[in-house]
This record gives structure tokens, C-alpha cells and sequence, in this order.
């Protein structure tokens, strides 16, 4: 008669570790791609072509570069956590958060917090009221990249750095002319470098 009692249990014991052991391997198992991921080798970098500026602003030709390749591992000791949840999984600063949604008194460059490329010029800042810096065109067409972003339902045009593919913002067709263009970027992803200093 005990062992017709006990048997149940024992069952019910047996049944309720391995349910609990394919949970903790599963939950294991799930963990594993994000840990592979940071600490994966860098990928294998073929040549990009940008336009070169110096800090004063003088545009010094196109030039042939490697393209800027790291792990997340090696993104996270280069950024802050803001510049790498912006410029490495694509998010999104909140509007009159950034440093740069007002145009700077001081003519100067905007450079890219990646990797330095030089992607906007301050004469053609304008303030859209968004809350986020926006530009009518980039400093050099070759220096940003577009692609599209279906995220959030919705399909926008996503800019990235050419170089290091860092996530900058999206492009929109509601700005001023000439262009009719805004390049609504996030301020945590740009480095502003005054011109004006000889």
C-alpha cells in the first residue's frame, strides 16, 4: 500500500526536476548567442570611400579607407552606453534631450562619435522643432548611407555612417530648401568641432 503512494510522488518529483532541468538548459541555450556575439571576431573589412575634411572645415577630397569593423565588446569600452545604444543598436535619444537641438553660434563640423568621419556642416543646421538637430543635406552624400527601416510599423529612411555604420537617425522629405530634405539625427551620435580656430 506504501508503494502505491509513494509511486505517485516519486513520479510527481521525477516529472517536476526534468521539467525543471529542460527549463534551466533551455534558458541556458537561449543566453548563449548574446555572450558568442560579443565576444565574436571581427568581421573581415573591405575598402569604403568617403569624403575627407580637416577640422577647420576644408574639404580634402575623397579618399579610399578601411571600413570600421568592431565586436560589441570592443564598441562598448570605445562608447558611453548612450552613444553605443544609439550608434550600435539603433536607438533613439528623447526629443530637447541633445546637446546639439539648438545650432551652434560657432560655425564648425559635425563628426561622426564612431569613428570621426566628418558627416554634417553646421551652415546647414535649421531648427525643426522635433527636438532632435536636423539638417537640410550632409557634408558629403558618400559619408552617410540610407537604408530602410520597417520598424515600429512603419517604413522610414534610416542614415548611418558610411564608415563605421553607426545608426545616426532617418531622413525625411519635410525640410527647407534647397533640398526639402531633413536629416534628423541624434546628437548622442555626432561630435561637433568648431571651425572657426586657425
Amino acid at each position: 500500500m506504501n508503494e502505491h503512494i509513494d509511486h505517485p510522488r516519486r513520479r510527481f518529483l521525477v516529472g517536476g526536476l526534468a521539467v525543471a532541468g529542460t527549463g534551466l538548459i533551455a534558458g541556458l541555450v537561449r543566453g548563449l548567442p548574446a555572450r558568442a556575439a560579443d565576444e565574436a571576431p571581427a568581421r573581415p573589412s573591405g575598402p569604403v570611400t568617403i569624403v575627407a575634411f580637416d577640422n577647420h572645415g576644408k574639404r580634402l577630397g575623397e579618399r579610399t579607407v578601411k571600413r570600421v569593423v568592431k565586436t560589441p565588446a570592443q564598441w562598448k569600452a570605445q562608447l558611453t552606453p548612450a552613444q553605443y545604444h544609439i550608434l550600435r543598436e539603433h536607438g533613439t535619444e528623447s526629443p530637447f534631450s541633445g546637446k546639439y537641438v539648438d545650432k551652434p553660434k560657432q560655425a564648425g563640423i559635425y563628426r561622426c562619435q564612431g569613428c570621426g568621419t566628418a558627416l554634417y556642416d553646421s551652415a546647414t543646421q535649421f531648427h525643426s522643432g522635433t527636438g532632435w538637430p536636423s539638417f537640410y543635406q550632409p557634408i558629403a552624400a558618400e559619408n552617410v548611407t540610407e537604408h530602410t527601416d520597417r520598424s515600429f510599423g512603419m517604413t522610414r529612411t534610416e542614415i548611418a555612417c558610411t564608415r563605421c555604420a553607426g545608426h545616426l537617425g532617418h531622413k525625411f522629405h519635410d525640410g527647407p530648401e534647397p533640398t526639402g530634405l531633413r536629416y534628423c539625427m541624434d546628437s548622442v551620435a555626432l561630435s561637433f568641432v568648431p571651425t572657426g580656430a586657425a
